[in-house]
């Protein structure tokens, strides 16, 4: 019974691929993290002894995990907490995956942590045009992976060139509140290193899918960030969940015994309503600095009075904004805005560019965000007669081990402290759609 169960993830997205490929060809897409040796305990009592200790379960683990990535066959695989600082792991992986079809790319992350990230495509159904290397190089030393793919006949019926940008990354987890920021920055400096290379190879417009461990749930400023962008989780698409459903599923119990989701795969559809990066960038720190106005209780009278601080007018100086995002704790440490990115902040909020924030300049940015009302899902699209492209469409998402699916973590699985997520996607015709201010 135990065996029968632990199939019906990958019964779940072969079924769905094999169903589908009846009507149009179908690629799909697992992201994982598999819990690097380094990090994994072998005893509650003594937190000093890992798995990386012990070649035999560390080995055995890493087999089994193959064994099932083989079997699923996934077009794409992302995983992240990869042992690149064990040769013999790192060929293992190699090996398997080079026999079965597979290019592989590894990225350790800096400061030569121990872990970092793999990404593989398959040969039958992408010829990669280009990978690059994203390094963050802030306390958490964390990376990502940029894949730039074309797909191959026959998954490239509708377009002979039809491209798609791939992202697999592991962001930082929030140790402490002043990390928040840094996980904000980061999924920031992903979208404008895409946004560039996009400039830079001048591509037209394409899906891009972000795979990893976001480290966050539904309810925070990363996913209502990538939310404001365009982007999707393709598990909530495929299971026609909201924004608001952030207890349905989870993904990953933690080192503090919690269990959350965060693992997700995000699609951007050439079709989607963008916003400028930069406003998306600012709309998510003021709701960092909205929520933790409102977190101490404080009204929108309180809240206009505690960023004037000691400025006898009625507006917020600069100086009294620099003041409040250091009390609020967005500053003055080493993970903490830029001089650069408050000086971005500045300007935006300041509408009417005197150099200073009256209460409606503080209501419209700040408070209320009235500034650019983001269009639900269903009116996102892009309409009218605008250039085709080909995007994708969700057709089924799947995490493993089952139990996660209904919000609950189960004792018997061992092969890691994530769940695997694994998305079919089908090629579709859809227009372009344009960034928007």
């Amino acid at each position: 019974m135990k065996g029968r169960i632990s199939k019906i993830g990958s019964y779940a997205i072969s079924s769905s691929i094999r169903d589908n490929q009846h009507q149009q060809p179908c690629i799909s897409c697992t992201t994982f993290n598999i819990l690097a040796p380094i990090y994994k305990r072998l005893s509650q009592k003594d937190q000093s002894l890992r798995e990386s200790d012990n070649r035999a379960y560390w080995l055995g683990r890493n087999h089994r995990i193959l064994d099932w990535l083989l079997y699923e066959r996934s077009s794409i695989i992302c995983l992240q907490e990869f042992w690149v600082g064990n040769e013999e792991l790192v060929n293992l992986y190699e090996k398997r995956l080079g026999d079965a079809g597979y290019l592989s790319y590894k990225l350790g992350r800096t400061n030569n942590r121990g872990d970092g990230l793999l990404t593989a495509v398959h040969k039958d159904y992408f010829r990669v045009v280009n990978s690059r290397d994203l390094l963050f190089n802030d306390c958490g030393d964390r990376v990502a992976q940029l894949l730039h793919v074309e797909l191959v006949p026959p998954y490239s019926q509708y377009d002979a060139h039809q491209q798609v940008l791939i992202v697999n990354t592991h962001l930082l987890f929030p140790h402490d509140s002043t990390l928040s920021i840094v996980r904000l920055q980061q999924v920031y400096k992903i979208l404008q290193y895409v946004e560039s290379y996009q400039k830079e190879v001048n591509l037209s417009p394409m899906p891009i899918i972000l795979c990893g461990d976001w480290n966050g749930s539904k309810r925070g400023h990363v996913y209502k960030f990538l939310r404001s962008q365009g982007f999707v989780s393709s598990y909530d698409t495929a299971h026609r969940y909201t924004d608001s459903d952030a207890h349905k599923w989870v993904s990953h119990r933690n080192h503090r015994g919690n269990i959350c989701a965060v693992d997700f795969i995000w699609l951007l559809n050439p079709n989607r309503y963008r916003k400028l990066l930069k406003t998306s960038w600012s709309e998510a720190v003021f709701g960092m600095f909205r929520y933790l106005l409102r977190r101490a209780s404080l009204t929108a009278e309180d809240a206009f009075a505690f960023l004037k601080t000691d400025n006898d007018g009625d507006h917020i100086t600069f100086m009294g904004f620099c003041e409040t995002l250091r009390q609020l704790n967005l500053t003055g440490h080493c993970n903490g805005l830029t001089t650069k990115e408050i000086k971005d902040l500045w300007i935006q909020a300041d509408i009417d560019g005197n150099g200073l924030l009256d209460y409606k300049e503080f209501q419209q940015r700040i408070w209320n965000q009235t500034w650019s009302e983001q269009r639900d899902a269903e009116d996102g699209e892009a309409k009218g007669n605008q250039e085709q492209t080909v995007g994708f469409s969700v057709k089924n998402a799947v995490l493993f081990p089952p139990e996660v699916e209904k919000g609950m973590w189960p004792e018997n699985y061992s092969l890691s402290d994530h769940a695997r997520l694994t998305v079919v996607f089908s090629p579709i015709r859809m227009p372009c759609s344009q960034l928007v201010s």
